[in-house]
């Protein structure tokens, strides 16, 4: 039974609590929190009139537009490699719905891949990330998986890699990509690249896109949710690739989309047509808010480090993703979670909800709605040049470490690692454990 999305669930139940008066800080939802550009919300205005169906696969002019988007980062595309939806997320869905095989999924990894892998009948087959970045598989790992898939007569088709990474805030290097794309050819699995935070690296420098590393093999994802604060518009785009399967697939999700979602909305397009062909005015905005994301979560970071946690560096999007698991003393990760809302007043979402071991006291945590709750705070957040100085910013930072200082961290003593918790998984431990260690029917 595949439930309501974790991170959906946990924004209504907070949103009610708030309407009740409650005085929580909000770190468990992955929006933006910006405001939305004026160019834009005039051209959303000017389109209004758009009440016709468009295409299955979108207008020729917005096609063109993020066919211009992707070969300005180096992957070279066309118009017809490109299709349009409402969201990324329903072209994901798509996708492992169409692709033959099972899922093989990085582990943390964002909530809905498995759900949506369940929704179309496909079991997870999970690695454990490395620890340089979320987002993709360690390749040792990964290759002694499928190895093991092989030996027991099964067969995975499709994997997922997200650069930069929901949840960890990462971004998987060339090499690392290289490594695991490499074992993708070898293993004819199909790379699905969920790039929606591609032009939020906090370095300003694009992620490697695993489409120019397995050109043949490799679809794209992305959409205007996460780069321009648009989520509520769900406007999503896929580049499929210029070869046989990208053929395939072309036919495949214009005739799943035709009976799902008929076309992205006419108003819509005329913004992918926009955004995508990235006008100064957007392109200076996208980059202030790389600036913000970046800056309040590195201030973030340090206040998980000083509490004792294991935490990677942010480099990208606008999470961290603490470990807590040798300083605390919880049964899991849903009960830190609940400690820390109930009685702290901070939301997060467990690490549970992202496929990881309960026992680890992991959590995930988004920086992005602290930056305001009006547009005039959001707008002066991304004009600051210190915003983690602005009052409402150090102080939900304050807060936070405050919560975290009221946990009385202490070891619990307990399991393979300090403090307790299982062991992270080895390439050994992969070989030498039963295939439900690893592959799991969600």
């Amino acid at each position: 039974m595949v439930h309501i999305s974790a991170t959906l669930a946990a924004n209504e139940m907070i949103r009610a609590r708030l309407a009740r008066g409650e005085r929580i800080q909000h770190l468990a939802f992955g929006e933006a929190g910006l405001p939305v550009h004026p160019e834009l919300a005039a051209v959303l205005c000017g389109a209004t009139g758009r009440g016709g169906y468009p295409s299955v696969a979108g207008d020729l002019a917005a096609r063109q537009a993020v066919a211009g988007y992707f070969t300005r980062r180096g992957v070279a595309a066309d118009p017809g490699q490109v299709l349009l939806a409402p969201g990324s997320k329903a072209l994901l869905y798509a996708l492992l719905s169409t692709l033959p095989g099972d899922v093989v999924l990085p582990t943390p990894s964002w909530v809905s891949y498995a759900a949506q892998s369940a929704l179309a009948g496909k079991r997870t087959v999970r690695v454990p990330t490395p620890a340089e970045a979320g987002g993709v598989p360690d390749p040792a790992l990964l290759k002694l998986t499928l190895e093991r898939e092989a030996a027991s007569g099964r067969r995975p088709g499709v994997l997922v890699l997200t650069v930069p990474d929901n949840p960890t805030g990462t971004v998987a290097g060339e090499a690392l990509l290289r490594e695991v794309c490499a074992l993708a050819e070898e293993h004819q699995l199909v790379v699905v690249a969920d790039q929606i935070y591609a032009d939020l690296t906090h370095d300003g420098m694009p992620p490697v896109n695993p489409a120019g590393i397995l050109p043949a093999g490799t679809v794209t994802t992305t959409g205007l949710s996460k780069n321009l604060a648009l989520g509520g518009w769900r406007i999503g785009a896929a580049l499929l690739p210029d070869s046989r399967l990208g053929a395939r697939l072309r036919e495949s999700l214009l005739h799943f989309g035709s009976e799902v979602w008929s076309a992205l909305p006419g108003p819509m397009q005329d913004v992918v047509a926009y955004a995508f062909a990235e006008p100064p005015e957007l392109a200076s905005h996208i980059a202030a808010s790389r600036r913000l994301h970046g800056a309040v979560a590195r201030a973030m970071h340090g206040v998980f480090v000083d509490a004792g946690a294991e935490c990677r560096p942010p480099q990208g999007a606008f999470y961290l993703y603490p470990d807590f698991t040798s300083v605390v003393a919880k049964p899991d990760s849903e009960a830190l979670a609940t400690t820390l809302l109930d009685q702290h007043g901070v939301a997060v979402l467990a690490g549970s909800a992202f496929g990881e071991d309960a026992s680890r006291l992991t959590f995930r945590a988004a920086t992005s709605l602290l930056y305001g709750d009006d547009d005039e705070r959001r707008w002066a957040a991304l004009r600051s040049d210190d915003p983690t100085g602005l009052p409402w910013i150090a102080g939900a930072l304050t807060r936070l470490r405050d919560a975290l200082a009221a946990l009385h961290a202490t070891p619990t003593g307990q399991g393979g690692e300090p403090g307790g918790g299982p062991k992270r998984e080895t390439a050994r431990s992969i070989a030498d454990s039963t295939p439900s260690t690893a592959a799991e029917k969600v």
